[in-house]
């Protein structure tokens, strides 16, 4: 028997997509709200730059930026559970740990004197940021699966490469999904503060609300940032179900 499709209206993942949608046009036309919350601010709404244009430069900065993450930690988590990579897990863990142990703004402010302004040092912190979720769930996907499961795939002659890539890493999965959903949301909330280094983000009404005791500003930032955020988490939740039903 098949399962009746839900009808679309209640899809929440659409209604919060339309939402960010509505928040990102709607914001610059808000003023008449703003100034009735905030009387005592000339400018009550963030006109600087287009928040469509924030979100796009926003979703970017974090795109590139999660994508060298989980490149660079599935290898090393992968490397440290294999023969050859175990003595250097220790290691591994050390240097990934620290990369989000530091804030990154320190990482920030190390990193402009080499590179200079602009998206690249903010695109090195957030990609340190966010390793240390990706390293950890790849190495406890790989560790969870069954001693037996692995056996079988040694039993039936399968190379390291196709246990790795037909047994290991579809078992592993959801696991490697779940560090991956947490480097990306961490990631999102971090991106704003690169709009301190001249890296236009969703994070440059917040900054410039700060500076300039802007409390609207740092409100319509903050809002567009959140709902961003609640959008790509029900979106991973949503790939998590899929990943588990093909389990």
């Amino acid at each position: 028997m098949l399962k009746p499709r839900h009808a679309w209206w209640r899809d929440r993942l659409l209604w919060a997509v339309l939402l960010l949608a509505l928040l990102v046009v709607g914001l610059p036309h808000s003023e008449p709200l703003f100034a009735s919350l905030f009387p005592q601010l000339e400018r009550p709404v963030y006109r600087q730059e287009p928040f469509t244009q924030l979100l796009w430069q926003h979703l970017l900065l974090v795109g590139v930026s999660g994508a060298a993450s989980v490149l660079v930690g599935t290898l090393a988590g992968v490397w440290v559970t294999r023969p050859g990579g175990k003595a250097f897990r220790p290691v591994v863990e050390t240097l990934v740990s620290m990369g989000q142990t530091l804030p990154p703004v320190a990482v920030l402010a190390l990193a402009v004197p080499a590179l200079g302004f602009g998206e690249l040092p903010a695109l090195m912190a957030l990609a340190l940021y966010g390793l240390l979720p990706v390293v950890q769930a790849t190495i406890t996907g790989l560790e969870a699966v069954p001693a037996p499961v692995q056996q079988a795939a040694n039993g039936m002659g399968f190379t390291p490469w196709q246990r790795l890539s037909q047994v290991e890493g579809p078992l592993a999965l959801p696991v490697w999904l779940s560090g991956v959903r947490t480097s990306v949301i961490i990631n999102i909330g971090t991106a704003t503060i690169a709009s301190t280094v001249g890296a236009k983000t969703l994070g440059s009404p917040i900054i410039v609300g700060l500076s300039g005791f802007n409390t609207a500003y740092v409100l319509q930032g903050a809002i567009v940032v959140g709902m961003l955020a609640v959008v790509v988490d029900m979106g991973f939740e949503r790939l998590a179900r899929r990943v588990e039903w093909a389990h």
